[in-house]
């Protein structure tokens, strides 16, 4: 149980490491990335109000029927274009990308990639 609390313990650091450094630009909204083993999910923050401006992910009614499995590269950048759709809908174009915890490689560069190639500049 030790083990368990020390991973956790520097894995909520890392997180927040990485957010202290993405809080200090307030032009653009914070693009933060969840993921866990089997699902995929993403929302763009406004740090000032603290409100969710957009969001997505492999949970919502519209991608599951898309995807075969929620916890792969296919289907975070499925996650990735839905996402740019949905910020360039509601007027955003630039955002920070928050990986939070993970490093920025498979999954989160899959969704990163996507969302690129969908119009929002990181």
């Amino acid at each position: 149980m030790d083990k368990n609390k020390s991973v956790n313990r520097q894995r909520r650091r890392r997180s927040l490491r990485v957010r202290n450094q993405l809080r200090s630009n307030l032009e653009r909204p914070r693009l933060s990335v969840h993921r866990s083993l089997k699902h995929f999910g993403c929302q763009v923050v406004d740090d000032e109000s603290g409100r969710t401006l957009v969001s997505a992910s492999t949970r919502d009614k519209s991608v599951r029927d898309s995807v075969a499995a929620g916890g792969n590269c296919d289907s975070a950048a499925v996650i990735g274009k839905l996402i740019a759709e949905r910020a360039t809908a509601a007027g955003i174009t630039a955002v920070r990308l928050d990986r939070g915890h993970a490093k920025y490689h498979g999954r989160v560069k899959a969704f990163a990639d996507a969302a690129r190639e969908g119009g929002l500049q990181f």
